[in-house]
């Protein structure tokens, strides 16, 4: 697969300033990235964030909010931007959990190689760990370029309900964590709205109150 190499001059690096995380900016760090559609953002996600942040040897989590997994069906995703805006309002006080929408500045859908090869290209200084749940890694294989995944970066592993081990939870590359298993979801979120139930306690409450405020999922 050919790689096309970003090459920025000072009015690119300005304009990426604009929409990607600052303080990451500062220093060599290894960066845990956890795509998601977010749709919306619940406490499991948050949990499993700050786990990843401070108990993998990680010194911050991006919350990489994505337009369209490709291997999910897109209806019933509401648009990015307000997913995107109920992500930032969940982490506003987080010292180390911040959110990247550089998936929302390329080609839809959003292939992780894809991104994963452009953060590398913007900060050739930085190690990126991919963040994902023991779902995802049971079909790994279905993804874009998967071997290039596993031959060049790091793979941290969150436990899921119902999923076992997989082929890929010996190779080197992959990471299985300890994190607190999170049996939430965001289908049980939206459904509970849509059945008019109480939230509360689930989400954040800014994001409690944006998706009240603007009569999102009902």
């Amino acid at each position: 697969m050919a790689i096309r190499t970003l090459k920025m001059n000072s009015l690119m690096a300005k304009e990426l300033l604009r929409f990607t995380p600052q303080y990451s900016l500062l220093k060599k760090m290894k960066i845990g990235l956890f795509f998601g559609s977010f749709n919306p953002i619940h406490t499991g996600h948050l949990i499993i964030a700050n786990y990843m942040a401070n108990h993998t040897g990680l010194d911050k989590v991006w919350l990489v909010v994505s337009p369209h997994n490709p291997l999910k069906d897109k209806s019933g995703l509401i648009h990015v931007y307000d997913r995107l805006e109920m992500t930032k309002l969940s982490i506003e006080k987080a010292e180390n959990i911040e959110v990247c929408d550089i998936e929302l500045r390329l080609p839809v859908p959003s292939y992780t190689i894809d991104t994963l090869t452009h953060l590398k290209n913007l900060y050739p200084e930085h190690d990126f760990v991919l963040i994902m749940g023991a779902d995802n890694l049971q079909t790994l294989k279905k993804w874009k370029n998967y071997e290039l995944i596993l031959r060049d970066y790091q793979v941290y592993v969150y436990p899921r309900p119902g999923y076992e081990a997989t082929e890929f939870e010996n190779h080197p590359s992959v990471l299985i964590t300890d994190t607190p298993l999170m049996e939430i979801s965001s289908t049980f979120i939206r459904k509970s709205v849509k059945d008019h139930k109480d939230i509360r306690f689930f989400v954040h409450d800014k994001v409690h109150e944006f998706i009240d405020s603007k009569g999102l999922y009902s």
